[in-house]
């Protein structure tokens, strides 16, 4: 097991430079690869894609699948420590790779995100053994794994969303149904897999919290980012003092505080949050999901923050110090999809990135990838500035540029 704290830029008895591994090729992993090797250390990813973005950029790649023997033991066999960038990849990997090094988060971590009633009941404990969380609560929901379950659903849960309790991202495994019968149909449609019904709430807007926690309990956090999602993707995030009322957004971020030591995670931790109107001046919150990695909503802090939550998560699984990240500039983040490079009639194009790039506080993130396809994250667009006001003028020249949607900041 390798000591921590891991220290870049030094080597081991064999001569071998510090390692960080990431399961996972994709654009979070790339991010946290450019955010490793800034600090001096090698990287190895593990992703079976040849072209995968984070491979690309990366010293090592691995082109294995993600319980391939030999791929494990080889990334075990480079690495000081390694991390996941998404929250899908097998935790049986994970608690493979943690018998030799340290693994951030751990497997139990992932698995509980995995699993949306795992999740859910994560949270509920969270909220019971803590007060913090008082007046944070999920969505009222039932678990539908067997026909009698299905036959039990009270009807003060309907309409709701029937949600599949593995595999679904970005909208994925969602279904809204309205009755009894449409539940009954949607679940027979999804092929009676294990799902969770969540009784449909009044929703005024979303919201996520990042927070990083290290292996001695140490936790830090960003600000809460206001986001917008459109079919299920995220479209947009807004962080600045005042995108939601100050008592909910520190509500939000001691809420997730207690979340990540509940499981006593280590990493980089993502929590989403609705706001609900429940009758109230501001509305009240309902925790959605978790993501144990870094998450679309936090790309602005890579422009917008003295340390980005790439940088934390490489401290975390390190070891190293976690600074209190501060945000010196107003930000909006503008996520690009594949659709940016189609037109109206859906021929493709070239986005108009010398109007872009024009804009004053423009920073633009693409992703190194070269198959541009409807619903595809191909990169980000974050506008900083020192004032809101500027800063949403600009964010609207943009999204007009790249006919983006949802985008509806006055």
């Amino acid at each position: 097991m390798s000591a921590l704290p891991i220290f870049p830029g030094t080597v081991d008895a064999s001569g071998r430079p510090a390692t960080l591994g990431v399961m996972g090729g994709g654009q979070l992993g790339r991010m946290f690869v450019h955010a490793a090797q800034r600090l001096g250390y090698f990287t190895a990813v593990l992703d079976p894609d040849p072209q995968s973005p984070a491979g690309l950029v990366s010293h090592h790649h691995i082109p294995f699948g993600y319980t391939d023997k030999q791929g494990l033991a080889q990334l075990a066999g480079m690495c000081a420590a390694v991390t996941t960038e998404f929250e899908n990849v097998p935790a049986s990997a994970l608690q493979t790779l943690a018998e030799s090094l340290p693994v951030a988060p751990g497997a139990a971590a992932v698995a509980i995100a995995q699993d949306r009633i795992q999740e859910k009941s994560h949270f509920t404990a969270s909220a019971a053994e803590s007060g913090v969380m008082a007046g944070v609560s999920c969505a009222p929901y039932a678990v539908i794994e067997t026909p009698d379950q299905l036959q039990a659903v009270p009807a003060d849960l309907l309409p709701g969303i029937l949600k599949t309790a593995r595999m679904g991202y970005d909208g994925k495994g969602q279904m809204r149904v309205n009755n009894a019968a449409e539940l009954a149909a949607a679940w027979a449609e999804l092929e009676g897999v294990a799902c969770v019904l969540e009784k449909l709430l009044p929703l005024k807007a979303e919201c996520s919290v990042i927070v990083a926690r290290g292996w001695d309990g140490r936790i830090v956090s960003f600000p809460p980012q206001r986001n917008v999602h459109v079919d299920g993707i995220l479209a947009v995030t807004e962080v600045y003092e005042g995108n939601m009322p100050s008592a909910l957004a520190a509500r939000a971020q001691a809420a997730t505080e207690t979340i990540a030591n509940h499981i006593g995670y280590v990493g980089v931790l993502c929590v989403e949050f609705f706001l609900i109107d429940d009758g109230s001046e501001h509305g009240a919150l309902v925790v959605n999901e978790m993501a144990p990695r870094p998450h679309n909503s936090g790309h602005y802090t890579m422009d917008a923050c003295d340390v980005s939550q790439f940088d934390l998560q490489v401290h975390a699984m390190a070891g190293l110090p976690l600074p209190a990240p501060r945000q010196h500039s107003k930000a909006i983040m503008l996520n690009l999809l594949g659709d940016v490079w189609f037109d109206a009639q859906g021929e493709a194009r070239t986005p108009d990135w010398q109007a872009v790039l024009a804009l004053p506080g423009a920073h633009l993130h693409l992703y190194g990838k070269t198959d541009a396809r409807p619903g595809r994250k191909m990169g980000h667009l974050t506008i900083t500035g020192a004032d809101v006001a500027g800063v949403k003028a600009v964010a609207r020249q943009a999204a007009a540029i790249l006919s983006l949607p949802g985008f509806e900041a006055a």
